[in-house]
């Protein structure tokens, strides 16, 4: 039987996933995670429950829009990929026209491009971030640099939405500490605390 699913991501709550969803195929099972790219697959709520389907044989053939839903990271990446390669599922990724395996077997054209893809999109975000540090060392020097302005708020969307990764470790079932989760996701005890609380309310 070849069960098949469509696995979607995006990075904010107020985020439209119907670009994702153009391809939908009404024999697929739709897998959302609603979290940052920078997350590993791995630690996704719904990619794992996707990896755990994969595990128990009912899913074997996977769609994708663009191989970033993936990933931010080369190896990350790849690494994914690899785990649907050893568990005999297939990989489309729709903006490719590509599939992973063919006949069974590996794709070796796939393989190729998802990798020069992975790192090219890896390289761009890595020069984006050397820019906008250039760019705040730059503004500090000429005293013109400001961060959050005292007195402004976020909404609670925007709250969740900047610290999907804090938002991953207060949902799962055996939580760290505040001072663990802070350390992980490399931000202060309060802001953990402050994403605690706009969940409870969310």
């Amino acid at each position: 039987m070849n069960l098949k699913a469509r696995y979607i991501r995006k990075s904010t709550l107020l985020q439209n996933e119907a670009r994702q969803l153009a391809k939908q195929q009404p024999d697929e099972k739709i897998f959302i995670d609603k979290i940052s790219g920078a997350i590993p697959f791995s630690e996704r709520p719904q990619a794992i429950e996707l990896l755990n389907a994969v595990k128990r044989g009912e899913i074997t053939y996977i769609s994708v829009s663009s191989i970033d839903r993936l990933g931010r990271s080369t190896l990350d990446v790849l690494q994914t990929i690899e785990k649907f390669t050893i568990a005999g599922v297939t990989l489309k990724v729709d903006n490719l026209g590509l599939e992973s395996l063919i006949g069974g077997k590996e794709n070796p054209t796939f393989k190729l491009i998802v990798s020069v893809l992975a790192n090219i999109s890896e390289m761009e975000r890595e020069t984006l971030r050397q820019r906008q540090h250039e760019g705040i060392i730059e503004a500090k020097k000429r005293g013109v640099y400001k961060g959050r302005e005292k007195g402004t708020s976020e909404t609670a969307e925007e709250i969740l939405a900047k610290y999907p990764k804090v938002v991953n470790y207060l949902n799962r079932k055996v939580k760290p500490s505040y001072t663990e989760i802070a350390k992980l996701c490399d931000c202060s005890k309060n802001t953990v605390q402050k994403v605690k609380k706009v969940l409870e309310i969310a």
